[in-house]
């Protein structure tokens, strides 16, 4: 796309990403959300620290947007230790692996996001490392080449995935700790909203606005966060500065983002289903055709919020127009349609 969208759950570039940074909670209490989880690590945190021992493994999957780096330097934080941050397409051999072991402090945490982008040789060298606190590095090569180990300090691994299905089961038995990260509600997010709306010193006229924002922000911290500056400097330019309802529904109607936290793209993907196919089946290299937009993106980007909305519907035939999804758009979709769509069994 030649364009970074409002609403995608990535960070769009530096600046975004440090002021994301900025708002983003420093210790267990002070995160909101995913419940399960802080409860989780609250425990094995406590656990840990009477028997000083390093915390086991972490690993962390979900979407992007939804607090698995933060959460790395929360519990960093929490163990009195330092986070160190990497990433899988970073580290292309083992040797750029080493580096960042042998600096690690004891019970510190390495942060590995993307990890199910590891390349093999990499992997298979972290092995020891996580299980032993040892790697064994090759010196020189060829006929005169050995082996020699080395003794890591203990550290705490977490690894980051959207993809957790490209992970390896022997990478994934080696964590001790495995969490399922979750959309956030709209109520959690409007807490997020009225935290971050105090760091930034936001005035608020309308207390029901952050309500308005969170609704639109797709379950994503990441997204609250980003709409929520956008509302701001709009307020600043064409209100009084405070932020009201009706100041979020113009900022926000100005970006194209609509009540759900649809944008363009969304309406034009459910428009092309809708219209060019009369509401589906369609398969998606056809959509994307039609809208001149890659196949990869649709499903990567688009189609996860429309399905967890219920506007859209895979089935074995291809896309579907769900009638929620028609309604938002509005158009109808065929009656003979949608009984061929609900009577089809084979």
């Amino acid at each position: 796309m030649a364009t970074q969208r409002i609403i995608a759950p990535e960070a769009a570039d530096a600046p975004d990403e440090q002021a994301n940074w900025s708002l983003r909670p420093q210790r267990l209490d002070e995160f909101v959300g995913q419940p399960d989880l802080i409860e989780r690590i609250r425990i094995t945190i406590e656990a840990v620290r009477q028997r000083g021992e390093p915390m086991e493994h972490v690993l962390l999957d979900g979407p992007p947007g939804l607090g698995k780096t933060t959460m790395a330097h929360v519990i960093a934080a929490e163990m009195g230790a330092r986070a160190h941050v990497t990433s899988g397409p970073a580290l292309t051999r083992p040797s750029d692996l080493v580096g960042a072991l042998t600096r690690l402090g004891a019970n510190d945490v390495l942060f590995i996001d993307e990890i199910h982008r590891l390349p093999a040789a990499v992997e298979e060298f972290i092995y020891p490392a996580m299980e032993d606190f040892r790697i064994d590095v090759a010196v020189d090569s060829g006929m005169h080449s050995r082996t020699i180990s080395l003794t890591l300090k203990p550290f705490t691994l977490i690894g980051a995935t959207t993809r957790s299905g490209l992970l390896s089961a022997p990478l994934r038995s080696r964590f001790g700790v495995s969490h399922h990260l979750k959309y956030y509600s709209a109520s959690d997010l409007q807490l997020i909203l009225e935290r971050s709306a105090r760091l930034l010193e936001i005035p608020m006229r309308d207390a029901s606005a952050l309500e308005s924002v969170s609704q639109r922000s797709r379950g994503t911290p990441r997204i609250a966060n980003r709409l929520l500056r956008r509302v701001r400097d709009y307020a600043q330019v064409r209100a009084d500065g405070r932020i009201a309802t009706d100041v979020v529904d113009q900022a926000l109607a100005l970006e194209g983002v609509d009540a759900l936290g649809l944008d363009e793209l969304d309406r034009a993907y459910l428009r092309t289903i809708a219209t060019t196919y009369r509401g589906g089946p369609v398969g998606l290299e056809a959509v994307a055709a039609t809208m001149g937009e890659d196949a990869g993106t649709l499903e990567d980007v688009v189609e996860p919020y429309l399905l967890q909305i219920g506007f859209l519907a895979r089935t074995r035939r291809g896309r579907e127009l769900t009638h929620d999804g028609a309604k938002h758009i509005g158009v109808e979709i065929e009656k003979e349609r949608r009984t061929e769509l609900f009577d089809s069994g084979d």
